[in-house]
This record gives structure tokens, sequence and C-alpha cells, in this order.
């Protein structure tokens, strides 16, 4: 009987273990930082937070428009050239988690803040 127990304790744990798997699917620069708050709220931004990621199906300048945030306010989008795949798994209802890779002191915006990108699964 304890074996069994000690068998069902490991295997729930595996199972709220795996719930919690991060595949790093992408990486990239923030595209559009320097026209919404980012720049305002650079000092407050550290390396590691949390990002949420929005689609905007109905964005009229790209319909697999996935925008940036951080703590509701928004920094920018994925870069148009790189946000197929994620606004694909966004569509088909995966869960995707981002986070600041990278914050660099940089006149161009492009160079300021890099993303990770992960499929949660």
């Amino acid at each position: 009987m304890r074996f069994l127990l000690t068998s069902l304790i490991c295997a729930l744990s595996l199972a709220v273990q795996a719930q919690s798997v991060k595949l790093l699917v992408q990486s990239s620069p923030l595209a559009g930082f320097q026209y919404h708050v980012g720049a305002a709220l650079w000092t407050e931004l550290k390396v590691g937070d949390e990002l949420a990621l929005v689609r905007e199906p109905a964005n009229p300048h790209d319909a697999r428009a996935v925008r940036v945030e951080w703590r509701g306010m928004q920094l920018g989008y994925l870069p148009r050239a790189e946000n197929a795949a994620v606004a694909a798994a966004m569509d088909r209802g995966e869960r995707v988690a981002a986070r600041i890779a990278a914050l660099v002191e940089h006149r161009n915006p492009w160079r300021r803040v890099r993303i990770d990108v992960f499929v949660v699964l």
C-alpha cells in the first residue's frame, strides 16, 4: 500500500511539473518601443519581468499582430517578420508566455529590449 501511495504522489508531482514546462520558441527585439510607454517606464523594467502577449487580428497594419504589454501597459509588438508562429499558436488556443530577456541602453529602439517567447506545455 505504501508503494502505491508513493507512486501516486510521484505521478501527481510529475503531472504538476509538466503543466509548467515552457518551451522557448522565439527571442526577438521589441518592435515599436519608441511609439509606446517604454521610454517612460525604462527605469522600472527588469530582465526577467513577465510580459503579456495580446493578439490583434483586426490590426489594420498586420493581421498577425501580437501586442506586448508590461503590467497592462503597451511596450510594443512582436516584429512583423517574426510573429507568424506565435500568432498561429495563440489562434489555436495554445498558452504562450513572454519575459524580458535583455535591456540595453542604446539609441536604436530596436536594440533596447529583447524578449523571449515561450509555449507553455
